[in-house]
């Protein structure tokens, strides 16, 4: 291995590398996507046609338990970038003052490395994680926004594509919207179908997701102008597929086709009535109507395939010009959707699995000989850091708490993950943390909702979740189950703010024999 520097001239960020020859590589992520849209078990993923994620998929690896450790668009890149648990609990646009929302500039990112051994980054879309941070990497010329949802009449280049196409920005032709506590007034908007200023239909391709895979494109053929000798990191970041939903023309037919096939989540009539951040987040979302719930899961679907076609403009280049079997492609997302589950949109501040789910597709360079196209291996959104620097020959920073997936790919052990999941502030502000238990040999989420002291436990394994952790069969699993939380919540002093609150609303299972309860010695 050689040893080398994030900062030669000062001596800091020590890393180690192997000399081998450095493949191109493309990160692809998607906003929040329900596990609907990709989970083999869930009855919607043979509904959707999402024919050119699939080609990644069929020469890659599919993991289907993958999980992001925050169901927070800023947090969970911020997790995804650094390689290790979030330094932050929530996005900027809502968090009260004196809050932490982005990265700092001395923050180290995957990409810091990949730039300092020779890459050619490209970044096109959202980031999400502070513009400076992201400008001191990327380079000035970056086009990377910082909001949580797309910059469609703020983006000049944008603004080009659509002119130069003759075609105007688009406006709603027909909008979806919640309802206030009435259930009579318009409340939230999920976005709908979206036609032209004139009322003029608006083309696939003059969509914005489309224009953001063709701007990677031209992003990788401007690298091989500027710099034809290195290799290339292109990162291509999509808002979609969330709500509010921009459905182009052309896909009338395709809707009636997805609405035909979509059912209800039991638990759309069926609410979860013990915490009350769920009744907070039902009131917001205001999705009472069954017809608009059913239009908002066949408008997710609708965006997903929109996304997917944006993408096979860039894996088309890919093949059309040789780069596609020695380039290393990962496609993932920031979090899932609760996709009508609870009567809910959208993610929030709090435990149900499906807004922690992620897709993990990794497709290794063919000289990379993989061997496991299917795992179910439990991995996280900050392994994906150490598998890209894996791919670029570079040993897993200290710093980092994930793994090179790549050992999962090729039949080996991952290196042992703890993954804690936290919420922050959102809509609701509840703070918690949680992670995944066994019991009788079957895979649980657990949650403290740390603001209320309520506690959660769903099965993994089932499409539509309610709270097991109060159900009389469960009651001798809370012992166990608590006990191991404050293990947790001990090993690491990151987890130690919600130990004196965790402490006292189990005091029954955790007596308290003396200690210091109020923290007098700092730590």
């Amino acid at each position: 291995m050689i040893s080398d520097f994030l900062n030669p001239k000062e001596r800091k960020g020590a890393f180690y590398k192997n000399d081998q020859k450095l493949p191109n590589i493309v990160f692809v992520t998607v906003d929040m996507i329900s596990a609907d849209c990709y989970h083999p078990e869930r009855p919607l993923s043979n509904v959707i046609n999402t024919p050119n994620i699939d080609s990644i998929a069929d020469e890659g690896t599919s993991f289907s338990s993958a999980f992001t450790p925050s169901p927070l668009c800023g947090p969970a890149r911020a997790a995804i970038f650094t390689g290790m648990h979030p330094p932050y609990l929530s996005n900027g646009e809502r968090t009260p003052v004196g809050m932490k929302v982005d990265l700092e500039l001395d923050d180290i990112i995957f990409q810091d490395y990949l730039k300092r051994i020779g890459y050619s980054l490209k970044h096109s879309g959202k980031c999400h994680v502070g513009v400076e941070k992201f400008i001191r990497t990327f380079g000035e010329n970056v086009h990377a926004w910082d909001r949580w949802g797309p910059p469609i009449e703020d983006d000049d280049r944008y603004l080009s594509y659509l002119a130069n196409m003759n075609v105007q920005l688009p406006k709603y032709r027909k909008e979806l919207r919640g309802l206030q506590i009435d259930k009579l007034s318009p409340a939230n908007s999920f976005g709908g179908w979206i036609e032209q200023q004139n009322g003029s239909d608006f083309p696939l391709e003059a969509h914005y997701s489309v224009f953001l895979a063709k701007l990677a494109v031209e992003q990788i053929k401007a690298s091989r102008i500027q710099a034809p000798n290195k290799p290339i990191f292109t990162q291509l970041e999509f808002f979609d597929p969330p709500q509010p939903y921009s459905v182009p023309s052309g896909l009338e037919d395709r809707y009636e086709q997805i609405k035909a096939e979509i059912t209800l989540p039991e638990s759309f009539t069926s609410h979860e009535d013990g915490n009350p951040i769920y009744a907070l987040y039902q009131q917001y979302w205001g999705m009472y109507d069954a017809e608009v719930a059913k239009d908002y899961i066949a408008c997710h679907l609708l965006q997903v395939e929109v996304v997917d076609h944006a993408i096979g403009h860039l894996t088309r280049f890919l093949k059309e010009e040789g780069l596609w079997e020695e380039t290393a492609l990962i496609f993932s997302a920031d979090h899932g959707d609760m996709n009508g589950r609870m009567a809910m949109a959208d993610k929030g501040s709090y435990f149900q699995p499906d807004i922690f789910r992620i897709p993990l597709i990794i497709k290794a360079p063919k000289s990379k000989q993989v061997a496991h196209k299917q795992s179910s291996e439990t991995v996280s959104a900050i392994d994906v850091a150490p598998t890209i620097l894996g791919f670029a020959g570079i040993e897993i920073p200290i710093q980092m708490e994930g793994d090179n997936l790549l050992n999962v790919m090729q039949g080996k052990e991952r290196r042992p993950l703890t993954q804690v999941y936290q919420t922050g502030v959102h809509v609701g502000c509840n703070y918690g943390f949680g992670f995944q238990v066994k019991i009788e040999d079957r895979s649980y989420f657990y949650g403290y909702n740390a603001t209320t002291g309520f506690e959660e436990l769903h099965h993994l394994d089932k499409d539509d979740q309610s709270n097991l952790f109060d159900l009389e069969e469960y009651q001798i699993h809370k012992e166990a189950i608590v006990i191991q939380a404050a293990q947790l919540l001990q090993s690491d002093l990151r987890w130690a703010g919600y130990w004196s609150s965790y402490r006292l609303h189990n005091a029954r299972y955790l007596p308290v024999n003396g200690g210091d309860m109020q923290m007098l010695k700092p730590q």
